[in-house]
């Protein structure tokens, strides 16, 4: 694997304590950076200190949102040793986003070892407490300084990292979800699929009415018909109904979530009947009316599987599984942490080990 030059920080960090993180809020003491030059591709690949990037106003990121992003963990296993899970597909996927941006693609390979060597630069910084780990957030912004509706000429590539802890305050306890009427999130021939950062600002106004109401997330519908199932706003969703899973097909405008394939390889690999299809919202209620709803749920990165025990519509309101974890969204939790942490057996090969046992 490809070795890149180190500059390593002259002011050390303190390390937050890992009983008190908070998703997101502070940051190792390194990044990876690689260039992008028409003419000259991707280049300079390097680890420096964490620190701001220097901009020119004019960069095209800040005036046509040309950038796409990623996210995966790094976790401490029992023996001290630290892994990845599924990292080559973070790095696939984020060349799909790439390719309906305009943006270069990546050097696949290249890109993984960069990740890899910044996930060993800052292994004392994976944390080891239960439910803890390492988010590392691989992104590309475009910095060509000129207004104009076109694809840039510069990128950068940059991995940042930030120990973390559960992605919602109530841990695993089940969240409430309410099914937006109103905005559209993505429509088929756009930009659903990709991981960019328009979809979530598209996103925010619609997340910000469900919170005011007492809702953890929004379940959006379709942008054409407003009564097809699509994604939550973190991660995509599936529901368990007469004891088959049930979850929107990928059509082109519902991101293809590494944990949603992984949900779905564990199930199978369980001979349990899976559907990946269109769903109505009114196919759920009624689930839920007629006793056949038993478990719902989303799967992402961030919070991994995260039970829905109540989801609102309009003036409907309907509970799920009493209001509890179902057996299979535990089992689910279970197999796919048990495995990301190192302790169960990867049968799939879905883990990567990047820093030997102590």
């Amino acid at each position: 694997m490809k070795q890149f030059p180190i500059t390593r920080t002259s002011a050390p960090k303190e390390k937050p304590d890992p009983a008190t993180l908070v998703f997101g809020k502070s940051f190792t003491d390194h990044m990876f950076l690689m260039e992008y030059t028409e003419g000259k591709g991707w280049h300079d690949g390097r680890i420096v200190p964490y620190g701001p990037l220097s901009l020119e106003p004019a960069a095209m990121v800040f005036h046509y949102a040309q950038e796409v992003f990623e996210g995966l963990k790094a976790y401490r296993t029992p023996d001290g040793g630290v892994q990845l899970f599924r990292p080559m597909e973070n790095v696939q996927r984020m060349n799909v986003s790439c390719e309906r941006m305009c943006i270069p693609q990546l050097p696949e390979e290249e890109a993984l070892a960069g990740i890899v060597e910044l996930v060993k630069l800052e292994a004392d910084w994976v944390p080891s407490a239960p439910g803890t780990s390492l988010y590392l957030r691989p992104f590309i912004i475009a910095t060509t300084p000129a207004l104009g509706v076109h694809a840039a000429h510069d990128y950068i590539f940059a991995v940042i990292c930030s120990p973390v802890g559960a992605y919602y305050a109530a841990g695993l306890n089940p969240i409430r979800i309410y099914v937006e009427d109103e905005d559209v999130r993505a429509v088929h021939g756009g930009t659903g699929f990709t991981k960019c950062g328009g979809n979530y600002a598209a996103s925010i106004r619609a997340g910000d009415r469900a919170e005011k109401r007492g809702y953890a997330q929004v379940l959006w519908l379709d942008g054409v018909h407003r009564k097809y199932i699509e994604e939550v706003g973190s991660m995509n969703i599936l529901f368990q109904v007469g004891g088959t899973i049930l979850t929107p097909a990928l059509n082109g405008s519902v991101l293809a979530g590494i944990t949603r394939k992984s949900c779905l390889a564990l199930l199978r690999s369980w001979k349990m009947p899976v559907e990946e299809r269109s769903i109505e919202v009114r196919e759920i209620f009624d689930a839920a009316r007629n006793g056949t709803l038993e478990e719902a749920f989303g799967s992402g990165t961030a919070a991994v599987i995260s039970p829905v025990g109540e989801m609102g519509w309009g003036d409907e309101h309907i509970t799920i599984n009493g209001g509890a974890i179902g057996a299979t969204t535990q089992r689910l939790y279970d197999t796919l942490t048990g495995i990301q942490w190192g302790t169960i057996p990867d049968p799939f090969g879905w883990t990567l080990k990047v820093v030997q046992p102590k």
